[in-house]
């Protein structure tokens, strides 16, 4: 098969989830036999063209604008021109693959233009994200997600949740959306034999501290919050020998005021952004890692603390218990809840054996359902199945 693919973030440009999503699962479609071109927003010193573990790479230049959504715009006309002079000179596509609403319109219009099956992978709503549609510019999201998924031959989501939330917000068939799980490359996730971790360590606590550490967005989506109101809790369980790191770039102000108002500005640590070889030598020091959020599709990181070894602590929300199994490949805890988490963290920390015991089994799971290999033929049956059904009718 030939795959024209579409996403706003690909490596070096990282904004969400997508980015490591599409740069892991297209190069395991290569490796079975098939074409992928894929076209991305031109970012820093990355070439306008390459080749990534076989896949082509096309990078196109973006118009720049204050407001986001005509960035968007003009991304979308961008993507668009150089997406049909790529069918042009490369001849037609089998189908097109869009990741999210940002890369719809374009989508759309090669879709029509080509006369080309589309394929969608909405990877969260703006519905789920804010529970419910309360401003004009969560309307606009909302309205482009429907249409790329009307618009779209099949959907693809990553957890049953989300096939759920899709088919109630988008008003998308049931029987339309495919369910294909996130993966990782657990093998990424190895350190050097010669990495002093001791120093390291102390870097971020004192010897007889354990480390709680959270890793992501500090958005409110995340419940960053929730973590630090059940941080006093767990600082008393544990006889004040346990240290908060909290790992992550954005506006971390309002956060750092409610660590500072509840007393415990001693026990916490706001690292800012901290790069892939500095967190994957961090989790290796870690003793829990906490994802508390009040909204999530799907979890990604859980699966790279699954990789680190690390024992993991979530909220019950959206796909998260999907891909932590309570009590099985870790701890999960009641969404919003502060005591509920400060529960699961603490049987963690007074719990070493137990917590071992879920690290194993978490890491045995990441060959079982979150392989990439796996989840690219899922990936390939779903658009077997599109070309199947597109040679069954007149366009």
């Amino acid at each position: 098969m030939k795959i024209l693919v579409l996403t706003w973030e690909f490596p070096p440009r990282i904004v969400g989830g997508i980015a490591r999503h599409v740069a892991e699962l297209y190069p395991e479609l290569v490796k079975l036999g098939h074409q992928i071109h894929l076209i991305t927003v031109q970012f820093g010193q990355a070439p306008h063209y390459e080749v990534v573990d076989g896949v082509y790479v096309h990078r196109v230049s973006v118009s720049e604008s204050d407001n986001f959504f005509h960035w968007v715009a003009n991304m979308n006309e961008s993507m668009g021109r150089h997406g049909g002079k790529l069918i042009q000179e490369e001849g037609a596509f089998d189908l097109i693959h869009a990741h999210d609403w940002l890369v719809g319109d374009a989508a759309i219009a090669l879709k029509f233009c080509f006369k080309t099956p589309l394929v969608a992978t909405i990877h969260a709503t703006e519905f789920g994200r804010y529970n419910g549609i309360h401003t004009e510019a969560q309307r606009y999201v909302y309205n482009k997600e429907k249409h790329l998924s009307y618009d779209a031959w099949r959907v693809i989501v990553c957890t049953d949740y989300m096939r759920r939330e899709v088919e109630r917000s988008l008003h998308t068939p049931w029987n339309k959306i495919d369910v294909v799980y996130n993966g990782i490359r657990a093998e990424k996730k190895q350190t050097h034999p010669d990495f002093d971790s001791r120093s390291f360590r102390r870097r971020f606590a004192a010897d007889e501290e354990q480390i709680v550490y959270y890793v992501g967005r500090m958005s409110h989506e995340k419940g960053v919050a929730v973590l630090i109101n059940a941080a006093p809790k767990i600082i008393r369980a544990m006889s004040y020998q346990v240290k908060f790191v909290f790992i992550g770039g954005g506006n971390t102000d309002h956060l750092k005021r409610q660590v500072w108002d509840l007393g415990i500005w001693q026990k916490c640590y706001f690292t800012g952004f901290m790069p892939d070889a500095d967190l994957d030598k961090f989790q290796t020091i870690a003793n829990c890692a906490v994802f508390p959020s009040l909204y999530e599709p799907f979890g990604i990181v859980a699966l790279e603390s699954f990789a680190a070894k690390v024992p993991v602590v979530v909220s019950d929300t959206g796909g998260l218990p999907e891909v932590v199994r309570h009590a099985k490949t870790g701890i999960v805890t009641q969404t919003n809840n502060s005591d509920s988490l400060a529960w699961g963290i603490i049987e963690i920390l007074k719990n070493p054996d137990f917590a071992q015991w879920l690290v194993h089994n978490a890491y045995r799971d990441l060959a079982q359902r979150f392989d990439w290999a796996k989840l690219a033929q899922q990936t390939v049956g779903v658009y077997g199945r599109v070309l199947h059904e597109r040679s069954q009718v007149n366009w």
